[in-house]
């Protein structure tokens, strides 16, 4: 691989009231997927709530752990994944990412599509994602297969159990130790 870079999937568990719905479903310990193209997780992506306040207005965000949905739940526990790539990935990741960006507005939450997954029963719209999907289109578009089906079907709990993935940290967001060290340091 032409010069070894990593990105970084982060699997969380808010203890929201959608959260603790879906969970009671899954039982899976973690049901929402970001993205990242650092491990100190400035730059983190996903589909989920615009607005902090509301989990009905969801869509393409760019997370802020302490400006954003993280920062009302201080309880949130994380597993964070990295993925050896390179930096022709990086490239056509971020490529695949600006489309979303600058296009951001004409995103929807996939809600449909969360129902889907658990009907086995792949529920796509044209511009509306559920997290797990946006992070798996991200990385099927820009060559990554990780698994053998559509990303309209991959759930959190399918990162897990990926062997391409490995482990680098898993427990309270706010004790991860670049997270920790942000936060000492002002944000």
């Amino acid at each position: 691989m032409d010069g070894n870079r990593n990105v970084y999937i982060m699997l969380t568990n808010t203890g929201t009231l959608f959260t603790k719905s879906i969970k009671k479903y899954t039982r899976a310990p973690y049901n929402h997927a970001s993205i990242s193209f650092d491990p100190d997780l400035q730059e983190l992506y996903s589909f989920g709530r615009k607005n902090p306040s509301n989990p009905m207005n969801g869509g393409f965000v760019k997370e802020d752990i302490f400006e954003g949905t993280y920062s009302k739940y201080p309880e949130t526990t994380c597993v964070i994944y990295r993925l050896e790539v390179s930096d022709r990935d990086i490239v056509k990741m971020k490529r695949v990412l600006n489309v979303f960006k600058k296009n951001q507005h004409k995103f929807l939450y996939n809600l449909l599509g969360v129902i889907g997954v658990s009907l086995k029963e792949p529920v796509e719209f044209s511009n509306s994602y559920f997290c797990s999907q946006f992070v798996a289109e991200i990385l099927h578009r820009s060559g990554f297969r990780l698994w053998d089906k559509l990303s309209a079907l991959v759930t959190p709990d399918d990162f897990r159990t990926n062997e391409r993935l490995h482990q680098v940290y898993e427990g309270k967001l706010f004790e991860y130790g670049p997270v920790k060290d942000r936060f000492l340091e002002g944000g």
